[in-house]
């Protein structure tokens, strides 16, 4: 893991600010610390708070680019099989909360994950997730993420990732092993 492991960007990074959600440029010679690498992204400290960097900049956090990342690459797949609800919960549990060290399955934010058989081919997933918190700036990032994992599925051509309020989340969705992971058993 890359975890605490202090950096000096090498170039221009875009990243994404938390909580807020919004997009930023972290300019070339910035300090910091990457405070957590989980998912194919890194949340990193600078001067400007909490970010959210993308595996393709990794390289600027002075750190090799891996060939197939946490859920980056393309679902393995022989090509004959159809895509099963097991696949999509399998990369769904490959996107993470850039500040909670667990993935969205086992923090209970998804709710429902529907697969479809498409007439013309394919197969198109909707799923239903929330947040920890409905303030979160980041809601939009987390579900494209969940969004772009689902889609490297073979067979996967379409996949629809909304946010639901309803139920509220609450810490008791939380999986044992989320608990487990954040030191509440």
């Amino acid at each position: 893991m890359h975890q605490n492991k202090e950096f000096t960007l090498s170039r221009d990074v875009e990243a994404i600010l938390i909580p807020s959600g919004a997009k930023s440029t972290i300019p070339a010679g910035t300090p910091g610390v990457i405070t957590q690498a989980l998912g194919g992204s890194y949340t990193v400290a600078t001067y400007q708070g909490l970010a959210r960097v993308t595996e393709k900049d990794a390289d600027a956090l002075g750190l090799e680019k891996s060939a197939g990342t946490n859920g980056a690459a393309k679902a393995e797949s022989s090509g004959t099989e159809e895509v099963d609800e097991k696949m999509v919960w399998d990369q769904l549990k490959q996107c993470f909360d850039p500040e909670i060290p667990v993935n969205i399955v086992d923090l209970g934010l998804v709710y429902d994950c529907q697969l479809t058989k498409r007439p013309e081919g394919g197969t198109k997933v909707d799923v239903k997730m929330t947040l920890t918190a409905p303030g979160c700036g980041m809601g939009p990032a987390i579900a494209h993420d969940a969004q772009s994992k689902i889609l490297t599925i073979d067979g996967v051509d379409e996949a629809d990732v909304q946010l639901v309020w309803d139920p509220p989340w609450n810490q008791s969705m939380i999986s044992e092993a989320g608990r487990m992971k954040l030191g509440m058993i």
